[in-house]
């Protein structure tokens, strides 16, 4: 009984000390904290030996550390305390410095993740950076997070700041929870926010800010579909689209949930200038594009998304869905699709725009409870709006002008729309909502304000109907 009950102790201790064994602080191999003196080598040491005991915890206490791309292991998590700042080094030209073209990056790894009050800096709005000249979709500038076919990884409460191009990336990951981060990356072309080509993901509680697009759901792959997505409790801003499915959409996306969710203005942008590409845009305003962006461009299928209780300013065009081939053979599908209780008070003059294509068509799409307002003061539009079969997939993509001041849907089957504000600030000529070769539009509670034009115009569309309509 003795030697069983020693035997016993042994391995509890052992289990004990191996625990403890596994927890390391960043600095055991010598890395210095001064910002200035670049210490991958010393940091990935601290990693790797970690992952080597099995996992656990590696600790950045307060200080500054300068380095280049961190290989993330398995069962590894990076602690970040308050005052700790993992600083990417500015000579990202050096491929030596940033092999993966990211500052943290972690491929075929499980059980990891990052946490904690500090910060992750790419330092690419300074000036040692700004003075390499890269360009927009150049390439040549790493991420700042870059996971790559990862399961079950978790990242919470850090800031993440300034990335050299896209900011935080999933790619074919399974099993990602990310919460209550926040991210502010504006100084470079390419500065998305979070982009998620994953499965099984919860967002939750973050607050972003990025020059191109915000929460950005991508498809690279035809064999592997981004499904099962839950984005909830943010604040986001952008100078593109902050909330976009695509534009690389090979597969598609599905089952997708997005809710209470605020869009702001950005603080600044250094990148677009929109006053440039959009009639009646104030020279140096600030906003993004279209607000809430669906998209098939190469094939995908998209399907199962339910987006409600948004609020947004600082966007052009409140909803847009679209469909094209730009790479793909014009047999993409978007269709279950319904956006809720919606209030967005926009720049310029592009409405919602619901368009498919002839051919491929956008369907069963459901608006209830939306309210936007518009610059108007436009007139008439008398021409048929242009396609644009092959385009860049945004809300310019068919010009500068809409022939409807509120709703636009071509190319679309069974669209309901239940509850449907539109306020002109000034006095505008148009429809308040545009149906082209549209099979089943059904149309309640419209509210009109400042619409002189038509409650309804239909082109070459059947089965449209108007019910209970209010202008104030």
């Amino acid at each position: 009984m003795k030697n069983r009950i020693t035997t016993s102790l042994c391995a509890i201790l052992l289990s004990v000390t191996g625990l403890e064994a596994a927890n390391v602080a960043a600095t055991k191999f010598g890395a210095a904290t001064d910002g200035k003196t670049l210490c991958t080598v010393q940091l990935q040491k601290a990693i790797d030996e970690c992952a080597s005991t099995g996992g656990g915890v590696v600790t950045f206490a307060p200080g500054k550390y300068l380095t280049g791309t961190l290989f993330l292991r398995s069962h590894v998590e990076l602690h970040l305390e308050r005052g700790a700042y993992i600083l990417g080094d500015t000579q990202v030209r050096d491929q030596k410095i940033y092999p993966k073209r990211a500052l943290i990056y972690a491929e075929d790894i499980e059980d990891a993740g990052i946490s904690g009050q500090g910060t992750i800096d790419g330092q690419s709005n300074t000036e040692g950076f700004l003075s390499q000249g890269f360009k927009v979709n150049d390439g040549n500038r790493p991420n700042g997070l870059n996971f790559l076919r990862c399961r079950n990884i978790s990242f919470s409460d850090f800031s993440l700041l300034n990335a050299g191009s896209w900011t935080f990336r999933l790619q074919e990951c399974d099993g990602v929870r990310i919460h209550a981060i926040n991210l502010r990356s504006l100084a470079q072309g390419n500065n998305d926010g979070i982009d998620v080509d994953a499965r099984n993901v919860v967002i939750s509680d973050c607050i972003i800010e990025a020059d191109d697009d915000g929460i950005c759901l991508k498809s690279d792959s035809r064999d592997f579909m981004p499904e099962n997505i839950t984005v909830t409790n943010c604040v986001i801003a952008s100078n593109c689209n902050p909330i976009k499915f695509g534009t690389s959409s090979y597969a598609g996306f599905r089952n997708v949930t997005i809710s209470n969710c605020v869009i702001r203005r950005t603080t600044e942008t250094n990148i677009w200038h929109w006053e440039e590409h959009y009639d009646d845009l104030q020279k140096g305003v600030l906003t993004g594009l279209a607000g809430i962006a669906i998209e098939s461009a190469d094939g995908g299928l998209v399907e199962h998304v339910r987006i409600n209780n948004i609020t947004m300013e600082g966007v052009i065009t409140p909803i847009f869905l679209c469909l094209n081939k730009r790479h793909g053979d014009g047999k993409g599908i978007i269709r279950d699709i319904s956006i809720s209780d919606v209030t967005a008070v926009c720049e310029g003059n592009i409405p919602c725009l619901i368009s498919g294509i002839p051919g491929s068509r956008i369907s069963d799409v459901t608006l209830r409870n939306i309210r936007v307002e518009h610059q108007g003061g436009q007139q008439v539009m008398t021409e048929r709006l242009n396609e644009s079969l092959t385009g860049y997939p945004e809300n310019r993509m068919y010009g500068r002008r809409n022939p409807a001041c509120g709703l636009f849907v071509r190319h679309a089957d069974n669209v309901k729309v239940e509850g449907f504000t539109a306020i002109m600030r000034n006095a505008d000529q148009r429809p308040a909502v545009v149906a082209d070769d549209v099979n089943g539009l059904a149309v309640s509670e419209l509210t009109r304000r400042q619409i002189l034009g038509a409650p309804l115009q239909n082109i070459e569309s059947k089965a449209i109907t108007l019910d209970k309509v209010e202008v104030k």
